[in-house]
């Protein structure tokens, strides 16, 4: 029987990545993601379009996978959203929005979906982010949600163990993707167009480079596959091409 993931924001740059690459090693992929598709999703077995957010969203999806699985093997909670601007501009309703994608959405996934992985047990991997634990002026709404999705992982990790599931969390740092692309305009880096952009921020790593979506979705399956991470739970593993490893003030 193939084993079942659940990806959340499976159409972004690290989620497609992700489904291709639990794909190919034969697991069967369930992608949600709040975009309208007319095609078949690359690496998606089944996809559910819906907002990750919302209360009902989870009870309709919960819905849908019980006539189509028995087992859940793993979850991968990716979906996020960040807003660019300083904290004092930023409106209750922006910061509440992120606040309910980024982790109020893991904690809906955990709460609808646990009757599926409750007697085999399994994994749960949260995306959060090298802003977690170092982070940069005008993204103050995303970091705190990043943070708070660290803190939710170890009670998660300790509340689940009796049933066998780990759950661990993985910390991108900056990765090619639109959402990357997106927050270059604020105003850490000097530079013109978005080449040049993501050149000078990939020099101040200590690898010399961003990150390529593929190279996270090696770590997510890690963490997912209990054959190479079993004895891992409550953890943050940071994959940031050594961003976070050099003084500010070198």
């Amino acid at each position: 029987m193939k084993q079942v993931v659940l990806i959340t924001g499976v159409l972004g740059g690290i989620g497609s990545a992700t489904a291709e690459l639990f794909h190919n090693n034969g697991w069967s992929v369930v992608g949600v993601d709040c975009g309208e598709v007319s095609d078949q999703v690359g690496g998606v077995d089944f996809y559910i379009r819906a907002d990750v957010s919302d209360p009902l969203a989870w009870e309709s999806i919960a819905n849908q996978l019980s006539g189509r699985i028995e087992n859940l093997n793993a979850i991968v909670n990716n979906a996020a959203i960040q807003v660019c601007k300083p904290l004092v501009e930023t409106t209750p309703e922006e910061w509440d929005r992120v606040m309910a994608v980024n982790v109020r959405s893991v904690y809906l996934a955990v709460r609808q979906l646990y009757p599926f992985m409750q007697q085999q047990g399994g994994a749960i991997v949260n995306v959060s982010s090298v802003h977690a634990i170092a982070t940069s002026a005008n993204i103050a709404a995303y970091a705190a949600s990043k943070g708070a999705m660290l803190a939710l992982t170890r009670a998660l990790a300790i509340e689940l163990a009796g049933d066998q599931i780990r759950v661990n969390a993985v910390l991108p740092g900056a990765v090619e993707t639109p959402m990357l692309y997106a927050g270059l305009s604020r105003g850490h880096l000097q530079g013109e167009g978005v080449a040049e952009l993501v050149e000078q921020l990939g020099s101040k790593h200590v690898i010399g480079r961003v990150g390529q979506p593929g190279e996270i979705a090696e770590a997510i399956y890690f963490l997912a596959d209990g054959g190479r991470s079993g004895f891992m739970t409550g953890q943050s593993l940071v994959v940031d091409g050594g961003a976070t490893a050099r003084l500010s003030t070198e």
